[in-house]
Parts: C-alpha cells; structure tokens; sequence
C-alpha cells in the first residue's frame, strides 16, 4: 500500500533531490507514490501548494516564509523540514553591461564589492547621459534572488529602487529576456545562467556563494495542517529526499543524476550543463572561460539539507529592510519556526544540535548576522527602505 502524493516543482537544478528521490525509487521504498507536476511560475506553485493541489512543493524559501506571515497573498502556515539547496544562484549580465562594468572596474572582478561600486558609477554615468535605468530580472518578490540582488548593488551605493528596475520573470523565461534586451542582467537559479553563457547572450558575474557564503535557496514546503495530520507520511518524504541528496553528492553518481535531470519532463536542458552545476565548474564567459567553486551549489554536503532557523531570521530581515513588512519580535519568531531542524532530526534519528543565532550566512558586506539582533542588522546599511 503506498501514499499518493502530488509535488510541484520548478525546472531548475536545485529541485535535484527531489526529482532523485522519485525517479530513483527512494520515495517508492519509503511507501510514497509520488506524481512531479512541472510549473512554469513560482506564484502557480505557491497557490497550488496553498489550495492543497499540490501535497508538497520545491519552492523559493522566502515563500514559505511569507505565506507563513500572510505577505503579499494569503496568510497559509508552512513548515520547511528539509533544505533542497544552499546557495545555487547568479547574476549574469549582458555582453554590453559586462563591458560597462569591467570598464569600471577597481579591483578583484570576483570581488561582490568591486563590482557593486563599478556598477554605481555605471549607473551614474547612464544617468548624466539621460539613458534609461538598467533592468535587473529576479524570479519573484519574495525571492532570494531579489535580496541577493539587492544586498549586492545596496552594498556598492545602488538604490535597487531608485536607480534600477527590477522585474519579476519566471526562471525559463530569464534567457529569452536577455536575448532579446528586455533585461540588462539577470538572478537565477542553475542552469539558466549557464545557458545563457553557452548561448553567448550574457556573462556569469557572480555566484551568489561570492555574496553569501551560504544562503538558502529552496525547500521541501509543506502545509503545516497537512505535516500535523500525516507525520509518518512527512518522516517517509524526509528519509527518500535525504538519500536522494546523499546519492546526488556521490561524485560517481553524477552523470546518472545529470541524466535523470536532463529529461523533457523534469529540468530539460543538456545534460552536460545540468553536471557542470552540480561539479561547481561553471563556464562563466562565452569565451569559454570556467571558474570553479566547492560552495556553488550544496544539495547534502557540509549539513546543507538541516533546515537553519538562522536563515529563515536572515530573509526575514531582508523582508523588513526592503519594504514589504514592518518588524515586529512575534513576526520574527513566526518566520524562524518555518524552518523546523526539529522535524528533520526526527526523521534521521539524529540527535538535535542547539540552534544557534550566531553568524550562518557569511554575507561580503557588513557586520555578522545575529538573529537576535535584526535592529542592528538594519541599522548597518544605509539603503533600505524599512516601514516605520
């Protein structure tokens, strides 16, 4: 006797747990008949995970957090018990504001500084000249890509909403933007960055790994009333997706899950791309330059799948300083306990490490992060535009 169990998912390589765990048969030995649905869009697989469409969904972590608190759609409690991935992210820039932005450049190129205070200045010279504002594409409002964009140009003296545009466009939709100039630059999730490298329409400036040394990017979310009343089904989910990101970590496994991801029907895109994510060996220029990073993307290594109520403090806070929520303590708490490590140690049968406040993100720009201190966080960085 097996659960069905219907799971949306976005075609990015970060939904690699996830995808192994079924098509692998981890999910089927755990007793979970499990049916991926492919979506185009992050609010189709916030609405369907919301609704009850869908059981379970790959979604962006600040969603959970924001449908947690009632932010920007309905007010719908999710808990995150399992990481699908740190870090993963970058920013790609057109071939011509790459050559703007080298011009300008002092400095380390893979320096997020230097290249955030090269962006100013060519962002102030567009403006002497009376050029239109450069178009930055994020995937969503409350996306890790939008406060990785942000925090990034923030940190060299760019106002993200004063002197740029910033877009919302679905992931597959971020090449095609480049392409045909409807965008400057963009933040996504692999493969598209590289994609857009191997087409020659855009440059790989940054991994978001440069900004934050380790940033959540996607989680299993779950509807809280759902997790409560079906706990051995969550157990079941956890334990299939842990052994998925354990297989996916084997470097001999890795041209078998570039294979399985490469499918129509789950990430379709080449193989050979789909590998390169997962080896942190990025071609980063269409001149065929590489660059390599051990922090690229992290699927089970150095604990990354253990959800971080730190984290979850960190987008919290990022959601206070842009804007789309006024602090308060009780919100706060309310974003950290989205995360539940609790639920994942249960399932592992692994003993429960202390949750700490201390620094987990690393960011290349102002102090260390403390979640017990979002004030002073705010208080470090003169761009923002916090509610009162």
């Amino acid at each position: 006797m097996t659960t069905p169990l219907r799971i949306g998912f976005i075609p990015l390589v970060d939904a690699a747990a996830l995808i192994v765990a079924v098509d692998k048969g981890f999910c089927v030995a755990e007793g979970l008949d499990v049916a991926l649905v492919r979506e185009v869009s992050w609010s189709n697989i916030r609405d369907k995970l919301n609704i009850g469409l869908f059981d379970s969904a790959h979604l962006l972590a600040p969603v959970a957090i924001a449908s947690s608190l009632g932010l920007g759609h309905v007010k719908v409690p999710i808990v995150a018990p399992f990481n699908l991935g740190l870090n993963g992210n970058a920013i790609t820039v057109s071939p011509a504001l790459h050559a703007a932005i080298m011009s300008e450049m002092e400095g380390d190129p893979f320096d997020p500084m230097a290249t955030a205070l090269a962006l100013a200045r060519v962002v102030a010279a567009r403006r002497r000249s009376g050029a239109e504002p450069l178009t930055f594409g994020m995937t969503f409002p409350f996306s890790t890509h939008n406060y990785q964009l942000r925090f990034w140009m923030a940190a060299g003296g760019v106002d993200p909403d004063e002197d740029v545009r910033l877009v919302v466009l679905p992931p597959p939709y971020m090449v095609d933007s480049l392409a045909n100039g409807h965008v400057d630059a963009f933040c996504v999730g692999a493969p598209w960055n590289s994609v857009a490298v191997d087409l020659g329409v855009g440059h790989i400036l940054h991994f978001v790994a440069d900004i934050l040394v380790r940033a959540v990017e996607k989680v299993l979310a779950i509807r809280q009333d759902w997790s409560e009343k079906n706990p051995d089904v969550l157990t079941a989910l956890i334990r299939a997706h842990d052994r998925a990101a354990e297989f996916i970590e084997q470097p001999h496994n890795r041209v078998e899950v570039a294979r399985i991801l490469s499918s129509p029907e789950r990430i379709g895109v080449d193989a050979e791309v789909i590998q390169r994510t997962l080896d942190g060996r990025l071609k980063i220029s269409p001149d065929g330059t590489m660059r390599e990073s051990s922090r690229y993307l992290l699927v089970g290594r150095q604990g990354a799948a253990r959800p971080d109520p730190a984290q979850a403090a960190w987008l919290y806070a990022q959601m206070v300083r842009w804007g789309q929520t006024s602090f308060s303590p009780q919100a706060l708490k309310v974003a950290m306990a989205v995360f539940r490590p609790d639920l994942y140690d249960a399932a592992l049968g692994r003993e429960a490490k202390p949750i700490e406040a201390s620094d987990a993100i690393g960011a290349f720009a102002g102090p260390a992060f403390d979640a017990n201190d979002i004030a002073g966080h705010l208080a470090a960085f003169e761009i923002g535009r916090p509610k009162p």
